[in-house]
């Protein structure tokens, strides 16, 4: 077996499981792999790199010399684009040695997985001396990283042994080894000799096969072999009477086609072929064993190697990814600094087309600050909350990111409580989770920790609610003393700005157009004025008497500001049945509407359509 990892959360930002929900790092809330951060940003080309870039998603870095040295060779690889290229050219070859080796290390494995190993050897002694032709030209753009020689020494280790895996495999492997078949001829004289007799002894077949035709003159009769009878004489039932009649043939079966025999000279032939196979077969899978013996006693500088190449994969993937998708390095420091010029959210710019420009925002949450974001729902508070947990993952993952420039002081845990949905299975309500989490959130939060917050106190009573969302975003400013994205519909919470220090008010810009609103996907400084609330219900397709009974309440409790003491009041002053008549637009103009009622289509020429429909549009815009 390979030597087993400790493994520690020591030098890792630290990720509770809501967290990794919420974020969707490598699997949506519908468990799709697609629409996840490991998929937006996921372009290596081998399977133990794509398991490598998952790990470092999943438990990213909180050390920042070990998160820039995989910064410097990603940063490597993107200033040396052509070296970055072919590497990549070659990784595409590459089989899954890990895997390989893990069947092999447990007795499981076969022919097939020798020669991943070889081939996957051979492959990453290729790269080496790739890179290391760059190294040694004297013409590198940028510094050589620290692991890199290192890297790159653990991937060149274990080369003999892919020579001496290589000469002994054949091309068409089976996927047993004790199908047989799969050393390759003239690797071994015994065996060579072994398979000599096995074929030999075919060939003493096909002739017993021509002889048997002559003498009982049957030019259709055939020696054939199955699973039951082994080697057997096979004629039409038309010619069987012939080998009746004969004390040579021995029958053996008969069927609706044909009449099966057997000979004594054919049943002693049979023996000698099956013990030549059986010795021959014998031989080469003591010679595979031999083989795995190698394999096991390189299992550890295999592993390595392997491991070497999916870093590899991994770094020439962000590479290609930062130089394609316009990603920055990001610079990271041991302070509490979050400052992020033109962020972009990594999984939905992924999925844009060409044509679509996703809208970038800055966020500096330098020593400590809170920004509490206000705004209407769709206009992008909970994307703009979740792009600046996934830079910062990205970013002490190892990894460039969506930005124009981004700097990062150490996270020590990442908290982010976006969405909610009921637990049925332990009986507990949306509200509920929604406590459990937040109280995880207050309880673990530290200073150097960034906390995502959006919506609390939204699955209950107004008022409470309330209360709930102040007394978290205080105890956030001043017992939690964290890095934090706070977004929320309680407009109230801004008046906090002028008592807590640390607190800055934003909100997303909107702007009204022809009674609708435009969401412009902007973080701007200030509080936002109003919800939208009904605007976005509009959106939505709400039924129209809806929507104007929704208006009339929202004017009388914006007029009165009634609570649910007066609730009833409130309901005694607006009109019982007003609301199921949807509002009548406006009357035409009677020269408009006259006008109107004359056009005759079928009398229209398209000159005469074009002209009236300008006379229109401008009786219109007088009117309007």
């Amino acid at each position: 077996l390979l030597a087993l990892r400790h493994i520690t959360d020591s030098g890792l930002l630290e990720i509770d499981a809501a967290t990794r929900r919420s974020l969707e790092l490598t699997r949506t809330l519908t468990g799709e792999r697609r629409g996840s951060l490991l998929h937006a940003v996921d372009r290596t080309l081998t399977a133990a790199g794509g398991r490598l870039l998952g790990e470092r998603l999943s438990a990213p870095l909180a050390d920042v010399a070990a998160i820039e040295a995989r910064l410097d060779l990603v940063d490597w690889f993107r200033s040396h684009q052509q070296c970055c290229d072919d590497v990549r050219a070659q990784l595409r070859l590459q089989p899954d040695m890990q895997r390989a080796l893990s069947r092999l290390s447990m007795g499981h494995g076969g022919p097939r997985d020798l020669a991943a190993l070889a081939a996957g050897l051979k492959g990453a002694a290729g790269i080496v001396a790739l890179v290391r032709t760059v190294l040694a030209s004297g013409f590198a753009t940028v510094g050589q990283p620290d692991d890199l020689p290192a890297c790159l020494d653990q991937m060149h280790a274990p080369t003999a042994l892919a020579d001496a895996l290589q000469p002994a495999l054949g091309d068409d492997l089976p996927l047993l080894a004790r199908d047989g078949g799969f050393v390759r001829q003239g690797y071994d004289l015994a065996l060579d000799e072994l398979r000599g007799l096995r074929d030999e002894s075919r060939r003493m077949i096909a002739a017993l096969q021509s002889r048997y035709c002559a003498e009982t003159d049957i030019a259709s009769l055939k020696i054939k072999h199955n699973n039951v009878l082994g080697y057997h004489i096979d004629v039409r039932a038309a010619h069987a009477h012939k080998l009746m009649e004969s004390a040579t043939f021995i029958h053996r079966q008969t069927t609706a086609q044909a009449v099966r025999f057997t000979t004594t000279e054919l049943a002693e032939m049979e023996r000698d072929m099956a013990s030549a196979a059986d010795r021959a077969l014998a031989h080469e899978l003591e010679i595979f064993g031999r083989l795995c013996a190698l394999v096991a006693e390189a299992a550890d500088m295999i592993a390595a190697a392997a491991q070497a190449l999916a870093a590899i994969d991994v770094a020439t993937a962000a590479a290609d990814l930062a130089l394609s998708a316009d990603y920055c390095r990001p610079v990271m420091s041991d302070d509490c600094a979050f400052s992020i010029t033109n962020g972009r959210h990594p999984v939905i710019e992924s999925m844009l087309d060409a044509q679509t420009q996703f809208m970038p925002n800055d966020c500096d949450l330098a020593g400590g600050q809170i920004w509490l974001l206000t705004g209407p729902n769709m206009a992008g508070k909970s994307t703009f909350l979740r792009q600046n947990a996934h830079i910062a993952i990205m970013a002490q993952a190892g990894l460039f990111v969506p930005a124009e420039q981004a700097r990062i002081g150490i996270i020590d845990r990442l908290f982010s409580r976006v969405g909610a949905a009921d637990d049925l299975a332990r009986g507990r309500s949306t509200f509920m989770v929604e406590m459990v989490e937040t109280a995880a959130i207050l309880n673990r939060a530290t200073s150097r920790s960034l906390v995502i917050l959006d919506e609390i106190g939204r699955g209950t009573a107004t008022y409470d609610g309330l209360a709930i969302a102040w007394s978290t975003l205080e105890h956030l400013h001043d017992v939690s003393l964290c890095r934090a994205l706070f977004a929320t519909h309680y407009h109230e919470l801004t008046h906090l700005q002028t008592a807590l220090d640390r607190l800055h008010c934003h909100a997303m810009q909107v702007r009204e157009w022809q009674g609708s609103i435009v969401f412009l996907h902007k973080v701007i400084a200030g509080a936002a004025d109003r919800s939208y609330g009904v605007h976005v219900a509009r959106l939505a397709g709400l039924p129209a008497n809806v929507l104007h009974r929704a208006e009339q309440i929202l004017q009388q409790l914006e007029a009165g500001q009634h609570g649910a003491a007066d609730a009833a009041e409130l309901a005694k002053s607006l009109p019982l049945f007003d609301h199921l008549q949807p509002p009548q637009p406006a009357g035409l103009p009677a020269a408009l509407d006259a006008e109107l009622a004359a056009i005759r289509p079928d009398d229209l020429t398209p000159r005469d359509a074009i002209e009236l429909l300008y006379r229109l549009k401008a009786a219109y815009d007088d009117v309007h």
